[in-house]
């Protein structure tokens, strides 16, 4: 398993109304995805500007077919991305 935790910060603080709208909606579709174990989507109460995105996808290859599906080329990318500054933090879950 792969395990993502994205923190993102949106750089205009009246672009979160709209960064919300589109990851509720790429939210919709990754959990839909081949693969997507499991993915989520928290909004910080003590931040509004913060996100974090936390993925867990069952291998690469899932991973690799994730960043090629509609979810991602249509919305994250070209969307989501050019509003927020981004940190990825990819790790391993301890038993």
């Amino acid at each position: 398993m792969i395990c993502l935790t994205i923190l993102l910060t949106a750089k205009d603080e009246a672009d979160v109304p709209r960064l919300c709208a589109l990851l509720r909606q790429a939210l919709r579709k990754r959990r839909a995805e081949p693969g997507c174990l499991r993915f989520d989507v928290y909004h910080s109460t003590a931040d509004p500007r913060r996100f974090t995105l936390v993925e867990h996808w069952a291998d690469q290859a899932a991973v690799d077919a994730h960043r090629l599906a509609a979810a991602y080329t249509t919305i994250y990318k070209p969307q989501v991305m050019p509003l927020v500054d981004r940190e990825g933090h990819p790790g391993t879950l301890l038993d």
